[in-house]
């Protein structure tokens, strides 16, 4: 029997199969949608290269300020891993310091491997580590990867080494953009959320309007029911108004919880014009305290369509306040139109017209109203606005695939029209 000796790859074949490998490795980075499945894509990476077969991945927790374990793999006990590493720990300023992959293997070769200070060497030997690789983002460390052989260590040679290297820093950007854009989901998260609790003064106001009659009706009963208990007629009769209006209090400080809470956007069969009239009704009490006549117009055909409730009525609700604040130095008319469109291609669509005898905007704001932070409410304190709520409800039209425009006149007024188009669930 004679023994064969593999035939060795020759320094082409090998460029060619780490290219090959580290592009099949971004793309399957490119189709993660979530960070634990980018992290357990990049241990999968970095575990098939180094031949290590437990892996474990840390990212850095901007709240907590530390090191947060996001995912490890074949089960490594979490003695050995824990959930958290602080900054001051030996391995995490190791890595930043040294900013290169930490060989631990007893076989590592001293030419490729970065140094190790023997005071944090004998600190954090209880962590899974043969190999520790650094992700870094703009020179600051992100992230980090601790890979563990079950079967003992091999020495890893330079061009795996380099090769590890590349993934670690394709996979640090892909982090980095993540989180990016988690925070920035977060912020409009937030944005929208203040926007909603700027009306929240009015809509409290026509709560306290709508619920007057329920509440007398309510009390009527209570103060007749003793002397009337054997009138059937007058006990059956009360008793049902009474639970309608019980029911009419409870629907209408549901609609305000669920208006001032955040939510994700949540698409359900909607009539239009009845979101229309339900914001109408809670600034009806604010425009007669400031004499301005409401005039509402409401297609009576007009198709049902899948929208957001909440949101739309952030948006309207926006408009509408923002209308009656361009009149507030002197009394005037909101009107306020549903239409029913049809485009030339024959595809329906439902317009919301909202148009007010204010003050009107000058042509050169006209084209950045729908820019954030631009806004000219600095009057006075009592309309000073934060210059977002036509961004989020510039944002929350689109995201329905609609249009809103706006065209003014200094001196007569301002038309907002929203156009949405007609989505059946």
């Amino acid at each position: 029997m004679t023994d064969r000796t593999a035939p060795q790859a020759s320094p082409c074949q090998s460029d060619t199969a780490s290219l090959q490998r580290l592009t099949q490795f971004a793309r399957d980075m490119g189709h993660a949608t979530s960070l634990p499945v980018i992290a357990e894509r990049i241990l999968s990476g970095l575990s098939e290269v180094s031949r290590y077969s437990l892996g474990v991945l840390y990212v850095f927790d901007r709240e907590r300020d530390c090191f947060r374990r996001v995912v490890s793999q074949s089960q490594i006990p979490s003695i050995a891993a824990p959930p958290i590493i602080p900054l001051n720990h030996p391995l995490v300023q190791q890595l930043a310091h040294h900013q290169d992959i930490l060989d631990l293997s007893p076989l590592a070769d001293s030419g490729c491997s970065a140094s190790l200070d023997d005071t944090a060497g004998a600190k954090f030997v209880t962590l899974p580590i043969n190999l520790a690789i650094p992700l870094l983002n703009r020179g600051k460390l992100i992230a980090f990867a601790l890979l563990q052989s079950r079967l003992g260590t091999t020495a890893i040679p330079c061009h795996t080494r380099e090769l590890m290297a590349a993934m670690a820093q394709n996979a640090a950007n892909v982090i980095d953009s993540f989180l990016l854009y988690e925070d920035l989901r977060h912020s409009q998260a937030l944005m929208r959320r203040t926007d909603r609790l700027r009306s929240l003064e009015t809509i409290a106001g026509g709560f306290a309007h709508e619920i007057r009659n329920p509440l007398t009706s309510i009390k009527t009963f209570i103060q007749l029911a003793p002397e009337r208990k054997d009138d059937s007629q007058f006990i059956g009769e009360f008793s049902r108004i009474v639970l309608d209006d019980v029911n009419r209090i409870e629907r209408l400080i549901q609609e305000i919880l669920d208006y001032a809470r955040y939510m994700e956007p949540r698409l359900t069969d909607e009539d239009l014009n009845e979101i229309v009239s339900s914001c109408l009704c809670f600034i009806q009490v604010k425009a007669d305290s400031r004499g301005i006549k409401i005039e509402k117009d409401l297609a009576p055909e007009l198709p049902r369509g899948m929208l957001d409730r909440q949101q739309m009525k952030q948006v309207l609700l926006n408009l509408l306040l923002n209308a009656m604040d361009a009149m507030s130095e002197k009394s005037g008319t909101l009107r306020v139109r549903t239409i029913r469109l049809e485009k030339a291609d024959r595809e329906v669509w439902t317009q919301v017209e909202i148009e007010d005898t204010g003050h009107g905007i000058s042509p050169e704001n006209l084209d950045h109203i729908f820019d954030p932070f631009f806004t000219t409410k600095h009057a006075s304190v009592m309309n000073e606005g934060t210059g977002l709520g036509l961004t989020i409800a510039h944002r929350i039209i689109r995201e329905h695939r609609g249009e809103i425009q706006v065209q003014s006149t200094k001196g007569i007024g301002t038309t907002f029209r929203i156009n949405l188009p007609f989505h059946q669930g």
